[in-house]
């Protein structure tokens, strides 16, 4: 239930029937939006980059634990006031936008606290660390009546837009009964820690880092490979399912499983990780389709893709291009390569969406639904059993 008493699914449709939301400052179309970035990793940095590649952005404020990530950010914003803590960004008037690229684990409470604080947000993702976390996000964002994009890029992707217009919305790929989704190899999940990390940096904030985690030691992979642990994110499942299973919710427009299933664990990399080198899942859909994930570290498979296999055909995406595949002997199929920057192509449509006040490509709603339907995989996971889920309530049943 919401707090309003009204059923969670009930609550959340009717927040996102809204399409314009007010702006407490009108810009124009030569304004140029300030931002603050939280969070200056690797990702953050680079959709810092692409914010400002993408024009009319000034970036005021950086903040990160670690001094020597904020000194790499500053090459590109040499002007920008520097912090150790979101919420003095949040405190700056002139900040507009709030860019969260921290760890996972921190999503859910600086989102609220920018969006409480009156910010615009582009967030990474997943949205969430917990599928309890979502609700409360998107709340806020309504409430508030704030712009709150997620990082999930494919939404604004040209070829995706494009492909889902031929094939999905004219019923050229007939019913669809199963959509695939793989994505091997990636070496991001394997990063090992640099020599400069052995001992911990004197400007490197650990306990805060940790935030709301129960205390460990200074542990130089848990910060720097914290993907592979599940006490700050989902692993492979929550970064990698969750852009595949997004496509599918956008194609499909159906964005609640009723039930899911999974299997795997950490079968070659016995480095210390809790999130599966190897794993499976798969969601059922009350459309009649399934959707699958696959996945491994290993290095003797490479790749990533989404396939939607239909009565008429099959279509098959991924980030450089589409094929599509009519049903029949020996057919011939249609190619297209993307031609654009999905990153820009994303936080150009957040940055419309600042101004006209529109709800963005990857709103809020859509993120925590994502979200959700890749915890649902993990929660299979971990607690080894089926589980079903109740669409209209939102809630795991008991068993």
């Amino acid at each position: 239930m919401s707090e309003t008493g009204v059923p969670r699914r009930a609550f959340l449709r009717g927040v996102a029937t809204a399409t314009a939301l007010s702006y407490s400052r009108v810009l124009g179309a030569n304004d140029r939006i300030q931002l603050g970035l939280i969070g200056c990793g690797e990702r953050g940095r680079g959709d810092m980059g692409n914010f400002l590649d993408a024009g009319n952005v000034d970036v005021v404020a950086l903040c990160d634990i670690y001094g020597a990530q904020v000194e790499r950010a500053r090459r590109d914003a040499p002007h920008a006031k520097v912090f150790t803590d979101h919420r003095q960004v949040l405190e700056m008037k002139d900040v507009d936008v709030a860019l969260i690229g921290v760890p996972d684990h921190w999503h859910a409470p600086i989102a609220i606290d920018a969006l409480s604080a009156g910010k615009d947000v582009y967030v990474e993702k997943p949205l969430t660390l917990r599928i309890e976390e979502g609700p409360a996000i998107v709340k806020a964002a309504r409430i508030h009546k704030r712009i709150c994009q997620v990082g999930m890029q494919q939404r604004s992707g040209k070829h995706y837009l494009a492909a889902k217009r031929e094939y999905m919305d004219t019923g050229k790929l007939g019913k669809v009964t199963l959509a695939r989704t793989w994505w091997h190899g990636n070496s991001y999940h394997l990063r090992r820690a640099p020599e400069s990390l052995r001992t911990q940096p004197a400007d490197l904030d650990w306990a805060h880092f940790l935030g709301p985690l129960k205390w460990r030691d200074w542990d130089p992979q848990q910060y720097w490979n914290w993907r592979a642990y599940l006490d700050f994110g989902g692993g492979q499942v929550t970064d990698l399912f969750t852009h595949w299973i997004d496509v599918v919710h956008m194609f499909t427009g159906q964005d609640i499983p009723v039930s899911a299933v999974a299997a795997g664990g950490v079968y070659n990399y016995k480095d210390g990780r809790t999130a599966p080198d190897t794993i499976n899942v798969l969601l059922e859909y009350p459309a009649q389709f399934t959707a699958t994930f696959e996945a491994t570290l290993a290095p003797g498979i490479k790749g990533e893709g989404i396939e939607f296999a239909g009565t008429d055909g099959r279509l098959l995406i991924d980030r450089g291009h589409y094929e599509f595949h009519p049903a029949g002997k020996n057919p011939e199929p249609v190619v297209v390569k993307s031609s654009s920057n999905l990153d820009l192509d994303h936080i150009q449509n957040f940055l419309e969406c600042v101004r006209s006040r529109q709800l963005p490509n990857g709103d809020v709603l859509a993120g925590h639904r994502s979200a959700q339907a890749s915890h649902l995989g993990n929660i299979a996971y971990m607690q080894k059993r089926r589980i079903d889920f109740d669409p209209l309530r939102e809630e795991i049943q008991p068993f």
